[in-house]
């Protein structure tokens, strides 16, 4: 018998193997899409075009390919982060003079056929996988407790074959009208029969989703699970609560469950700030004709400062200064703090075309460099209404355990300016958590790709 957690488990061997194919995927496309249209436009591979693919390797490296199902809106998801990765190796390129190294026919043909060949290997991965695994076959499995824990496990199992699981069924006390209909599988089964039948069916993994508070029963199921070869796995209940970023780690050897936790630990931190300072810095320079212009305006339209700076919550709920361009005949920053609303008799005629069009979220750009905001990330509220809806809102400051964005997962699914009613707010904060439990570099940049289409919507913006 081997005891395991299942995050423990699962990162060895083959999951391991198809997490190092889920993130090598896209960056080897990359290069081969490369190496393929140096050949389609009649040059030699040399060792420009090899620092090159080294480049786009490291810049597209982790990539993200889903092993289960084809994500809705993919082609653009795709499309959007070539854009952005080749227009930063364009500018690169430029302010270096390395781009005078390459044909420019080679690099045109490259920008096309790489969005093609990566879409492709996102439609032709998920229906290969299950057929590569099944050639090693897969472990059998079966759980203990058909409860709420239980019953999710089972569904993932069957949903995601890469995790290699053949899941059997269920096994539980609970019989008769005890027990609601079980869909994922069949009840197999009273507790005190696992041992035989795992010895009798050559099962080789146990999943246990009694609650932790059953320990005299997991202690005898562990004692008769002894006299067998199958690896165990506690699935505790505390998994079935609302986690961010949850994870099992050790420290110098003692067991320490994550339930709530940042995405932005380690490398991710790295990388999370590594690109805000590129992505930030390209941007102000592209912009800066619009600032100047801007700042003029709003100097001129009214009387007043150019930059309202605004108290916000930043990361783990400190307190920032944020940027904006003012808008308004006010620079309210006190204890409470009205929102802008339709026909707001505060906000300047030059101020509503600011707002409408988001200019007036410009300066924040600068916070990004300096590093108290992120390109992407839940909206900074003013301390006002932090300190009301935190108390209205269950989890609302857990938005804090990232730095505030200049766009988010809210905004471009249309939270975006006022929020009048207690339900909006309770939504917006919704998507600002969902934000924190998918993060990933592509999902950033799929965020900065849909505030672009949304750019000049007007709605809930005044």
């Amino acid at each position: 018998m081997i005891l395991q957690s299942p995050q423990v488990a699962f990162s060895r061997g083959r999951a391991s193997f198809i997490g190092l194919v889920r993130m090598s995927v896209e960056p080897t496309i990359v290069v081969l899409s490369l190496l393929i249209s140096a050949l389609l436009a009649g040059r030699h591979f040399g060792g420009a075009e090899l620092v090159l693919a080294m480049i786009a390797f490291s810049l597209t490296f982790p990539g993200e390919v889903s092993m289960r199902k084809i994500k809705r809106g993919l082609m653009v998801s795709v499309c959007a982060s070539w854009c952005v990765t080749f227009g930063l190796m364009l500018f690169f390129g430029w302010a270096t003079r390395f781009i005078w190294h390459f044909d420019p026919l080679m690099l045109a043909i490259w920008f096309a056929i790489t969005p093609v060949a990566l879409y492709a290997a996102h439609n032709i991965i998920p229906r290969l996988t299950p057929q590569l695994l099944a050639i090693d076959g897969f472990r059998k499995s079966v759980i203990v407790a058909a409860n709420d824990s239980g019953r999710k496990l089972a569904r993932n199992l069957r949903e995601e074959p890469t995790l290699g699981f053949q899941f059997m069924g269920f096994f539980d006390d609970r019989t008769g009208d005890r027990q609601p209909p079980l869909e994922e599988g069949p009840l197999l089964g009273s507790i005190d029969t696992v041992a035989e039948y795992v010895k009798k069916n050559a099962i080789e993994a146990v999943f246990i989703a009694l609650p932790m508070a059953h320990q005299p029963r997991l202690l005898a199921l562990l004692d008769e699970m002894k006299d067998t070869t199958a690896s165990i796995y506690f699935v505790p209940d505390i998994f079935m609560f609302d986690l961010i970023q949850a994870r099992i780690d050790d420290i110098n050897g003692v067991p320490v469950l994550a339930v709530c936790e940042t995405p932005f630990v380690g490398l991710n931190g790295i990388i999370k700030r590594i690109s805000d300072i590129v992505l930030a810095s390209l941007i102000i320079l592209m912009i800066s004709p619009i600032l100047l212009t801007v700042a003029i305006g709003v100097k001129l339209s009214s009387r007043g400062p150019v930059i309202f700076r605004q108290r916000r919550y930043g990361l783990d709920g400190r307190e920032i200064m944020v940027f904006k361009f003012r808008s308004m005949t006010v620079t309210e920053n006190g204890a409470e703090v009205k929102q802008a609303q339709r026909n707001d008799k505060r906000i300047t005629p030059f101020g509503g075309f600011l707002r409408r069009t988001s200019l007036d979220e410009l300066p924040q750009f600068f916070n990004v460099l300096i590093g108290t905001m992120s390109i992407v990330g839940p909206r900074p509220h003013a301390v006002a209404h932090n300190e009301q809806y935190r108390k209205l809102i269950k989890g609302y400051m857990i938005r804090h355990k990232v730095k505030p964005g200049i766009t988010g997962w809210a905004q471009v699914n249309g939270f975006r300016g006022e929020t009048e009613t207690l339900d909006k707010m309770q939504a917006r904060i919704e998507y600002d958590l969902e934000y924190l439990r998918r993060w990933s570099l592509g999902f950033d940049l799929f965020i900065v790709w849909k505030t672009l289409a949304v750019f000049t919507n007007r709605t809930n913006a005044y």
